[in-house]
Formats: structure tokens, C-alpha cells, sequence
């Protein structure tokens, strides 16, 4: 073999040396590639493991939506629903066959917020279903049960609910459809939800077609999910955006009321076509002069005013854990004249929940304090044993102390020298707004709200929102609803 094809041979190996090293090195990093993608995804299940077990798992397992919490009802009977002062709202009675029955004996009072738990299960028995079917009964006791085949007593659910106030809502609204809640500002907790029509829940089985069928609104809470114009309560927002825009004036406003007035060819008249004479922003807000609000309307930016509204949780889910609905609101400074006064005085396209509305005065009421509103004090086991316990927490300072002190002082003069007046010289002092709101322009029908709070020395104060429907006047109907739930709370 000559010398050069010695030099050519060994040149061919070593580039084949050399080519096989760069595979090997191009198969490392594949294998490499390989590798740290399923470490990193092993990294991540291990991870999201851990983030569910300590995390999320409780809110798994404690979702109504979970359907494998119902096997427990094979070892459980189910617990109690009780009130904050012990009266029981839901229980389950057991036969001597062992047949099960559960029973609500206040019936419709508590309809909506107790639920039911047959043909699929509302309220509080969807809500707390979990801590229904779950037993912290003694564990001698439970080992016990198993083995002689007994079932375990189901945690009891201890309600925010007062009794009494709920009772005088509930019969306050009489025959008259609509909504009454009640929530402690301070606290959150939830003292009264009313919502008519209402259903029988210990018949829901068999009056099932009739109240979930065509036309029927029975199953529907008015008080969480019901969706109204909010007429003269609206004026709240509208007379803080004013205060906004004009922080050092707004008590130089002044306005000559004749009954109505008119922009663009469009006119809005006060209730009664009453003339209000001349009014500062304190009496246009107590009398609930439509014609001086449609003016302030036309004086704020509509932009600005839409910015307070997302502000105040309008377009927004409300933080509570029970089903509620979106409040709506939209207007910007393309709006036309009429669309614009409409707006402002609650009419227009602006629609709100009673629920809602009870937070923002329980928020004007604690200083511009927002809680979150919940309806389960805590969950204790058979034998009176906490098992968890709920406590009030801030959801958000929704506005200043200066801005809450402002709509204080006028919804003070609603009931001293304006439209709720008959709210005035209790032994509690008590704050509002009324209004009534036309339903449709196709109708004469009107509903009637009231949305304020009050408050006495030893007691906790309480927001209030009640809404009359196909009624009348707010100071006529919505007014003396919230006084007898007042006179009760505040044992007037």
C-alpha cells in the first residue's frame, strides 16, 4: 500500500471517526431534549399534585357541581340548617323503617335561601351540601355505627339568618312579589333574604312541573339573582359622580324645579308633575327631584360616571358564594340627551340586583368599607362541636371616608325632610334612598325601592334593600317594609 493511500485511508477513518462523533453528540442532545422535557413534566404533575392536595382539593371536593359528594347519603344522614338563633330551617327526619324525609318547618320563609334537595338541589342545600353529608361525630361513635350498620349524623350548618327580621320581611311583603335582604355592613353576614313568589320546598317534589315550568318564577331569588331598573336609588351614584367632579362646590348647586325639564325635545317630569321650587343637591337628592338629577346627569362626564359604576361592581360578578347575577351598566359621552337624564335618575338601560344595592349602603354605612357578604356562620358537628368557623373579611374600600360621609349625610336627609320620612324619630337612626322605577316604557307599571341602613347603640347595624314589584311609590310601599324589618332587628 503506497503511502498515499495510507494518508487516504486514514483520512477516511478519521472522518468517519469524526462523523460518528457528531451523531453520538446530535443523539445526547435528542436524548437530552427527551429527558428534561418529561423531567419538566414530571416537575409540573408533582407540582400541580401538591398545588391540588393543599390548595385546591377542599374546593374540589366542597363544589355543589361534584356529584360523587352524594355517596356519602349511603353513611350519612344528612345534617341540620339552622338559623343564627338555633331555629332549624332544614332537617331530615328519619322514619322507623330507616326511610328519610327531609323537612322545612317554616316551609316558604326560607325557600330560597334554605333550597331544596330533591330534582337537583338550590340554596344553601347545594351550597353547603358537602358539610350536610360529612360526620365529625365522636369516632368511637362512628366505629360504632359502622359496625352495627347505623348511619352518622351529618354536620349541622349554622346560618347568619336572624329569625326574627327574616319573619317580619317575609310578612312585610305580604302578597306583593319581589325581594328583601338585609346584611350586617361590619360584618358581611347575611341577616335577611326574602324572595316572592316562593315555593313550598317540602312539596318541590310533587309541585315540581307546576313551579319549574313555563311562566313560573317561583324557583327564582329575586333577592341575588333579580335584575331591575333601579329608579331614584340609582341617584346615589349619579350625586357621588357630581360630588367627584366638583369636590369644593358641589354645596353651591342650585336648581329651580317647576315639575320637569326638557334637552333636545326630550322631557322628564317629576313624580306627580310636582314643582320642588328652588333646591340645593341635598334637597334635590331628599325630595328625589327627577328634573334637578336629569340636570346633574347632563352636568358629570358620562365617562366618568361609567368608570364609578365599574367602581361600585357593576358588570362584575359580586363576591358571594351564593347564585347571583351581574348588575348592568353602560353610557359614555356619546350618549344623547334623553338617554343621558334617563340614566341619571335610574331609568335608561341600567338594571341592578337587590343584593347589589344592599352591599353599596352596607359600604356607605362602614365608611366606604366593603365586606364580603356570606350567609354560613360556621358548620358544627351533632353534638354542638365547631367543626369550621367563618369570619368577616374586607372585601375591598369601594370609596373614601370623605365620599361615604357625603352620601351619609344625604340619604340622613332622605328620611329627616325627604321621601322617608316615616322612618324618621325611631329609637334607631336610620338612612336611605327611595325609588320608583318605571318598568317599561310600554307600561304604567312601577316598582318601589328602598336602600339604606340603620343603626342604635348595642346592636349591629344592618343594610337593607327591599324592592315591591307592580306596587307604587317607594316612600308608599318599599319604606314600610324596611321599617317593620327595622322595628324588629333593633326591637323598636
Amino acid at each position: 500500500m503506497t503511502r498515499d493511500e495510507r494518508t487516504m485511508r486514514q483520512k477516511t477513518q478519521k472522518n468517519r471517526q469524526q462523523a460518528a462523533k457528531t451523531a453520538r453528540r446530535h443523539r445526547n442532545r435528542e436524548y437530552a431534549v427527551v429527558t428534561y422535557f418529561f423531567l419538566i413534566v414530571f416537575v409540573g404533575l408533582i407540582g400541580y399534585f401538591l398545588y391540588f392536595q393543599f390548595v385546591k382539593s377542599d374546593e374540589f371536593i366542597n363544589s355543589p357541581y361534584n356529584s360523587l359528594q352524594d355517596l356519602f347519603s349511603k353513611n350519612v344522614v344528612r345534617g341540620e340548617i339552622q338559623t343564627k338563633d338555633g331555629h332549624v330551617i332544614a332537617r331530615t327526619k328519619v322514619s322507623s323503617d330507616a326511610s328519610e324525609t327531609r323537612e322545612y318547618p317554616d316551609g316558604r320563609m326560607f325557600a330560597h335561601v334554605a333550597g331544596f334537595a330533591v330534582n337537583g338541589k338550590a340554596g344553601l342545600e347545594k351550597q353547603e351540601n358537602f358539610s350536610l353529608l360529612r360526620s365529625h361525630d365522636f369516632f368511637l361513635d362512628q366505629i360504632v355505627n359502622d359496625i352495627s350498620g347505623k348511619k352518622n349524623t351529618g354536620d349541622n350548618v349554622i346560618t347568619t339568618l336572624d329569625y326574627e327580621a327574616q319573619t317580619a320581611a317575609y310578612n312585610a311583603l305580604g302578597d306583593y312579589e319581589g325581594a328583601v335582604i338585609a346584611i350586617e355592613p361590619k360584618t358581611g353576614k347575611i341577616a335577611v333574604m326574602v324572595s316572592k313568589p316562593d315555593y313550598d320546598p317540602n312539596t318541590i317534589a310533587s309541585d315540581w312541573e307546576s313551579v319549574n315550568g313555563e311562566g313560573s318564577t317561583a324557583l327564582y331569588n329575586r333577592a341575588t339573582q333579580g335584575q331591575y331598573a333601579p329608579g331614584s336609588v340609582f341617584k346615589i351614584f349619579t350625586a357621588l359622580e357630581y360630588y367627584n367632579e366638583n369636590p369644593s362646590t358641589y354645596n353651591d348647586y342650585s336648581f329651580d324645579c317647576d315639575g320637569s325639564i326638557t334637552k333636545d325635545g326630550f322631557t322628564i317630569h317629576c313624580a306627580g308633575n310636582k314643582s320642588h321650587g328652588q333646591e340645593d343637591l341635598t334637597k334635590s337628592f331628599a325630595k328625589s327631584c327627577n328634573s334637578s338629577f336629569s340636570n346633574i346627569g347632563l352636568l358629570v362626564d358620562n365617562n366618568k360616571l361609567n368608570t364609578l359604576c365599574d367602581d361600585m361592581l357593576f358588570n362584575k360578578d359580586l363576591p358571594i358564594a351564593f347564585d347571583s347575577k351581574k348588575s348592568k351598566f353602560a353610557l359614555d359621552n356619546n350618549a344623547s340627551s334623553a338617554l343621558t337624564m334617563q340614566t341619571a335618575i335610574g331609568q335608561g338601560n341600567t338594571l341592578v340586583s337587590p343584593l347589589h344595592m344592599c352591599m353599596i349602603a352596607g359600604a356607605i354605612c362602614n365608611d366606604g368599607n366593603l365586606m364580603r357578604p356570606y350567609l354560613v356562620d360556621h358548620t358544627e358537628n351533632a353534638a354542638g362541636a365547631i367543626v369550621e368557623q367563618n369570619k368577616p373579611a374586607s372585601y375591598k374600600q369601594i370609596m373614601s371616608k370623605d365620599q361615604a360621609a357625603f352620601l351619609q349625610n344625604l340619604m340622613a336627609a332622605v328620611v329627616s325632610d325627604g321621601t322617608g320620612t316615616k322612618l324618621r324619630d325611631q329609637s334607631y337612626e336610620a338612612f336611605g334612598k327611595t325609588g320608583t322605577a318605571q318598568v317599561s316604557d310600554s307600561t304604567d307599571q312601577t316598582n318601589a325601592w328602598f336602600v339604606g341602613y340603620g343603626k342604635k347603640d348595642g346592636y349591629n347595624d344592618l343594610a337593607i334593600a327591599v324592592v315591591v314589584e307592580d306596587s307604587g311609590a317607594g316612600s308608599t310601599y318599599a319604606v314600610p317594609v324596611a321599617k317593620k324589618v327595622f322595628d324588629k332587628y333593633f326591637n323598636e
